[in-house]
């Protein structure tokens, strides 16, 4: 799912158009332009098909710079290589997607919109950016992992000297992931708005807020339909075989049907903040660790209503587990918590599924590579709490040298469901991800670690 300057939850906004298309055949001249290729561009071109890139479509990029797009190993990929390359390279990882959703990458990676305009500064800086589509949709680290991996090394195939690895909410996590499973293979790592410590403590979080959310709203016009075990996906965003709409028409409506009820009982507990809507909200808030908020309370459980099936399938199991926790916090009464505690659904974790969790992915700290992480203090699905628990988590592995984190304010912007304002998931405005950026780039250039106000 890639992101946008004032980015939402991937959970709303996957089912938006893409600017992305299949890759077709086209001969070794820019497509869709009289002008040819220069000596050196041509020669990238075949070194493209040369190193395993197939259907290569090269067209024109801004600043007499060219695009490839192709597929590598069956999954599409789109590099931008500006004129007079540099020599440098940066890949980017994008996060979670809704099931249902396109894999396809946008073919233009400079495109402001992609990575929240952060390739579009790399490419601009004389830097190659590039991105390649996973192999699946929803829970997708092992393979926006490996695929970003391989992008990396087809990237040093074509000349690049070194490569930067850069990615937001999921993607920020993938970053983590290959300093950690790759050391040395990458300049330095970008992290913005990330699961960069632990996805079992994340989706603990999804599961939880939706237990405690349907227990509380059994019965009321609040309730999200469809299933209510958690185990299972509420509906499903992906369309019936058979489907001749636009899938993309269907995903929207199965989360705008999610997101509904959900948005009503935020707008119920606004009315009334003394009644029992706005105490439910503050209930599940506090369960899960978020704000109380709009956003704050719909992508989490838009996330987990409509993503347990691909997390199960993904993960081989369940994969989480909350027999014999206690649910108690200040907003409950004593009678309250008791009658949480006694009604709401009890699951069992699936000792396969927290294994590959561990593996894909729970932070080691052992990072061998400058590493910049940016998040908003408040985020609507993706907690601040991740940074934090990845600070302790490097300095544990006595790398704290190789990590520079930045905190910044949080941002709010309009719903894309109901127009109601709320915090954003990866709220960053262009100059604080051209600060990331730049802080990343002169810490690897300079070996000097960048100062704490670099990004504000």
């Amino acid at each position: 799912m890639p992101l946008r300057l004032v980015a939402l939850p991937l959970a709303l906004l996957a089912f938006t158009p893409s600017a992305a298309q299949s890759p077709s055949t086209a001969p070794p001249s820019v497509a869709g332009s009289a002008a040819p290729l220069t000596p050196t561009q041509t020669a990238l071109v075949e070194k493209a098909r040369r190193n395993g890139a197939a259907d290569v479509v090269a067209r024109p990029a801004s600043g007499g710079g060219m695009t490839l797009v192709g597929t590598l190993e069956g999954d599409q990929f789109a590099v931008a290589i500006p004129a007079g390359w540099n020599g440098d390279g940066l890949v980017y990882a994008h996060g979670y997607s809704t099931p249902g959703t396109p894999v396809a990458v946008a073919e233009d990676p400079v495109a402001a919109s992609t990575g929240g305009g952060l390739m579009r500064f790399a490419y601009e800086d004389g830097v190659a950016v590039g991105h390649s589509a996973y192999d699946k949709d929803g829970l997708g680290v092992e393979t926006g992992t490996l695929n970003t991996k391989r992008l990396r090394d087809f990237l040093v195939k074509l000349g690049a000297r070194r490569v930067y690895a850069a990615g937001d909410s999921m993607g920020g996590g993938i970053v983590v992931t290959l300093l950690e499973t790759y050391p040395g293979a990458f300049a330095g790592g970008l992290a913005r708005c990330g699961v960069v410590d632990s996805w079992k403590t994340l989706l603990g979080r999804l599961y939880d807020m939706r237990a405690a959310y349907n227990f509380l709203t059994r019965g009321t016009p609040y309730a999200i339909p469809g299933e209510q075990d958690i185990r299972r996906s509420a509906i499903s965003s992906v369309p019936p075989p058979g489907f001749q709409g636009d899938p993309k028409a269907y995903g929207w409506a199965q989360v705008t049907k999610v997101a509904t009820p959900v948005l009503a009982l935020y707008a119920a507990a606004q009315k009334n903040p003394g009644g029992r809507e706005a105490r439910i909200v503050a209930q599940v808030a506090a369960i899960g660790g978020y704000a109380v908020d709009p956003g704050a309370l719909a992508f989490p459980l838009l996330t987990a209503a409509l993503g347990a099936d691909d997390m199960a399938a993904t993960t081989g199991g369940q994969p989480y587990g909350n027999i014999g926790k206690v649910y108690a916090d200040p907003t409950m009464t004593a009678a309250e918590a008791k009658a949480l505690n006694d009604g709401i659904q009890r699951v069992a974790a699936t000792p396969a599924a927290l294994a590959y969790l561990t593996r894909w992915h729970e932070a080691t700290g052992r990072i061998a590579d400058p590493l910049v992480t940016m998040h908003n203090r408040i985020d609507s699905l993706v907690p601040y709490a991740q940074e934090t628990a990845l600070k302790k988590t490097v300095a544990k592995a006595g790398r704290s040298v190789n990590l520079a984190e930045y905190p910044v304010a949080p941002l709010r912007a309009p719903l894309p469901v109901g127009g109601v304002e709320a915090y954003t998931h990866c709220g960053f405005t262009p100059d604080q991800t051209k600060a990331a950026w730049r802080a990343l780039r002169d810490w690897v250039t300079t070996n000097k670690r960048p100062a704490a106000d670099a990004v504000k």
